[in-house]
């Protein structure tokens, strides 16, 4: 027996060898790769891996002129802040992995190529387009993310049965042309939110219900182990997920958590709660969290003003569950507010859990 998978990854393949698509948008000339290893790139930077980027950057609008063809300069730094900060990411000004895989994935539009579940699943602007129209219209595929996971395929199916189209679930030129010609009776509001929204009104109403992840930039974090210890008895799971922040949102879906609270300790002044948003989407159970953390805040002057910022950082985007970034800038000394903290982080967990939508 052909497992379902193979057989859709072969009707992909077909589809992708019979059907002519269009050229990307970011692919104009000859794409040159990058390894990971050659990252981060940033102001001073030179050689092949920068003029790559600058092309890419010149592609997407972002004017780069003021630079030698192949070093990173002041120019390179500025396009580089904006399209970070267009994206949802940090702007930095460096190239760092996250912001590489964003260049990437901004290279497509929906119908420059066929969407298809494949491993490692695909992900891509054009892919957070097709979540974006199938759920404006009633088909529920998962949070608006990017990435073609089981939840798109089904949803893609559901539609082209409803659309009286080829039932693959490949999202081809005919999906395409079906969800386009349907784009007027779309709603204003992506179904997504509506699931996330009942499903969080159906969650436990009680600390004790819930399966938590905890994670930090550094797998020693005191404050985040401390919180772990104080949560332990009061939750019914309570888990330290490690490794970078795309293996840790990976152990979090693995747990099935209810929520994930993330901390990162930065060098700038900021007191920043942080949590899934993009174009058309955003979590709502994150955005209430973290509405709640900042709110249970104390009033001293070296915490600084905290800010609720959705945005689109890969530890916020490949969590299923609501999640929380909390980044706390030099402000705030461990040392002095540690215990304060994680007093502030149980409350805002225990108020969330009895009114999640708040």
């Amino acid at each position: 027996m052909i497992h379902p998978l193979v057989g859709h990854l072969a009707s992909c393949a077909a589809s992708r060898s019979a059907t002519a698509r269009a050229v990307p948008r970011a692919t104009s000339g000859k794409a040159q790769p990058i390894s990971i290893a050659s990252l981060p790139l940033s102001i001073g930077s030179a050689g092949p891996a920068v003029a790559e980027l600058r092309r890419r950057l010149h592609a997407l609008g972002y004017d780069t002129a003021g630079d030698d063809a192949d070093l990173f300069g002041e120019a390179t730094t500025s396009a580089l802040n904006h399209f970070q900060a267009s994206r949802g990411l940090e702007a930095t000004g460096e190239c760092d992995p996250a912001t590489w895989s964003a260049l990437v994935e901004s290279e497509y539009t929906l119908g420059d190529r066929l969407l298809c579940l494949r491993g490692p699943m695909m992900r891509g602007e054009d892919i957070s387009d097709l979540q974006l129209r199938l759920g404006t219209l009633g088909f529920d595929s998962g949070r608006v993310d990017g990435i073609f996971g089981p939840m798109t395929q089904t949803a893609v199916g559901e539609f082209q049965r409803n659309a009286g189209i080829i039932f693959d679930q490949v999202c081809g030129p005919d999906t395409v042309e079906a969800l386009r010609r349907l784009a007027g009776r779309a709603g204003s509001a992506s179904v997504t939110s509506v699931r996330e929204r009942v499903e969080l009104q159906r969650a436990g109403s009680e600390l004790g219900d819930l399966r938590v992840a905890l994670g930090a930039s550094s797998p020693a974090d005191a404050v985040v182990a401390r919180l772990a210890a104080s949560l332990a008895p009061h939750c019914a799971t309570v888990a330290l997920v490690d490794g970078d922040w795309s293996a840790q949102a990976l152990a979090a879906n693995d747990l099935g958590a209810d929520v994930y609270l993330g901390m990162e300790h930065t060098d700038t002044d900021a007191l920043e709660a942080l949590y899934f948003a993009t174009s058309g989407f955003e979590s709502v159970g994150g955005r209430t969290l973290a509405e709640l953390i900042v709110r249970e805040m104390p009033a001293a002057p070296s915490w600084g003003l905290a800010v609720v910022r959705g945005m689109r950082l890969p530890i916020l985007r490949e969590t299923r569950a609501p999640a929380v970034l909390l980044k706390l800038g030099r402000g705030a000394p461990m040392d002095h507010h540690g215990d304060i903290l994680v007093t502030v982080l149980q409350r805002a967990l225990d108020r969330w859990c009895r009114s999640p939508l708040d």
